[in-house]
């Protein structure tokens, strides 16, 4: 079985990105990771070259900084990189700057590739997500976060990065249809001191809005302001150990209550249903689940 890995990154360093660490989550089960970095303002190519690894290839792009619609330019750069893996890989295994795959899951990733290689039905794996907020201590418990997304895919040509890169669809527009693992994928783009936070509110927006609307949504300040949020609840679990000494080094205090939580009338009668039910209910979906 051949897997191959795939990334794209730009500007890592200063936006503080755990990019080093989201490729070392893979690297136990990949025979090669294609990481495409963008044309970047700071040491973000040196660092990825002393990876200690020589299963990492390297491929420097531009990005299209016009493409400010829908953050298209994000799925732009993932195809750069998913159009290098060779036709003869079996699995495409595809992870971002700020998610890391923790390694209590590697065994069930594995068997899942191997289960389900040659049944050409399956066009993808679908992850769990575990969303992170304002310090490695507290997740995100609202609705608004996507609690899955298609991570391994097929390496075809009629697959592509779908919208702003969450996820992926064939062509013409079409959900994959995709084999749920147990495997989560912890994000942490949305844990950043709140210099940096701010910093990356005040351009990584710009992928999505024109100037005016950043003009009126995006207020320049020091820092960002991490209390207007919905609802979080603290995180109980360990962290992959690949993002341990990374965490040591940028981690910082973030005290929230976790007994003001706004949830929203929806989403209180969503928990209202799950807890009633037993079923817990899910958003909107970017593929179809085979049962």
């Amino acid at each position: 079985m051949k897997v191959v890995g795939f990334t794209f990154i730009r500007n890592a360093i200063t936006y503080q990105y755990p990019i080093v660490e989201a490729i070392a989550s893979i690297l136990p089960l990949c025979d090669t990771v294609i990481v495409g970095i963008g044309n970047s303002d700071d040491a973000t190519l040196e660092l990825i070259k002393n990876i200690d690894s020589n299963k990492i290839v390297i491929h420097e792009t531009v990005w299209d900084d016009s493409a400010r619609e829908g953050g298209r330019v994000l799925a732009q750069e993932t195809d750069k990189s998913y159009h290098l893996i060779p036709d003869d890989a079996d699995w495409a295994f595809y992870i971002q700057g700020d998610e890391v795959i923790h390694e209590d899951y590697h065994e069930n990733i594995r068997k899942a590739m191997v289960e389900y290689k040659d049944d050409q039905r399956v066009e993808g794996l679908l992850f769990n997500y575990r969303h992170f907020y304002g310090s490695y201590d507290y997740i995100g418990d609202s609705y608004s976060w996507y609690p899955n997304e298609i991570r391994i895919v097929r390496k075809r040509e009629d697959i592509f990065s779908y919208k702003d890169a969450q996820g992926f669809r064939k062509k013409p527009n079409e959900k994959l249809k995709v084999k749920k693992i147990y495997a989560y994928v912890h994000h942490y783009g949305w844990v950043k001191t709140p210099e940096a936070m701010q910093l990356k509110q005040e351009t990584f927006n710009k992928l999505w809005h024109d100037d005016e609307w950043m003009k009126e949504n995006i207020p320049k300040a020091d820092e960002f302001d991490y209390s207007k949020i919905d609802s979080l609840k603290l995180f109980e679990g360990t962290h992959p150990e690949v993002m341990k000494p990374y965490i040591e080094k940028h981690n910082w205090k973030f005290d929230y209550d976790i007994s003001t939580n706004k949830y929203s009338f929806k989403d209180r009668v969503k928990k209202l249903i799950e807890r009633i039910s037993g079923v817990k209910l899910a958003g909107s979906k970017n593929f179809i689940v085979l049962k």
